[in-house]
């Protein structure tokens, strides 16, 4: 497991510092800072109080919580979203409600999970031809239900 250092501003007395909810979990949970309701089939911007400086070489990415899914049909509409590491502003989590009642966001609710990745700089070589694969160009379906 790498590790590494992440400078942390809160922007609001009320931010939440993210934390993992246990040792070995991947994602830290963003909290909001704001109340709002979210109508059904409708979308928010729910402000979180944070703002990161991170390493070169790593992106956070802000990914649903399973239990809001599963329970309200609540998710991160831009999934993943991303934090580049030259980005210094506020974090704010996109959420919408695909459930059929309107969801209640409260202070200090946690709303999504951040996960901070080490990312991999491509270089694009345009080309003629792409070499052969088992999979070639089977996509949507192809491996069938």
């Amino acid at each position: 497991m790498q590790t590494a250092t992440v400078k942390v501003l809160k922007l609001h007395e009320a931010a939440i510092l993210p934390q993992y909810a246990h040792e070995d979990d991947s994602g830290m949970d963003l909290c909001a800072i704001a109340a709002c309701v979210i109508q059904p089939q409708e979308s928010a911007l729910v402000p979180t109080g944070l703002a990161i400086e991170l390493p070169l070489g790593t992106e956070a990415q802000v990914r649903p919580r399973s239990g809001l899914a599963l329970r309200h049909c609540v998710t991160v509409l831009n999934t993943p979203g991303t934090v580049d590491a030259g980005y210094r502003g506020e974090i704010c989590v996109i959420l919408i409600n695909h459930g059929k009642e309107p969801f209640q966001v409260t202070p200090g609710m946690r709303i999504a999970q951040m996960v901070i990745t080490p990312i991999i700089k491509a270089t694009l070589k345009q080309t003629s031809r792409l070499s052969d694969s088992l999979r070639g160009e089977g996509g949507f379906g192809s491996t069938g239900t």
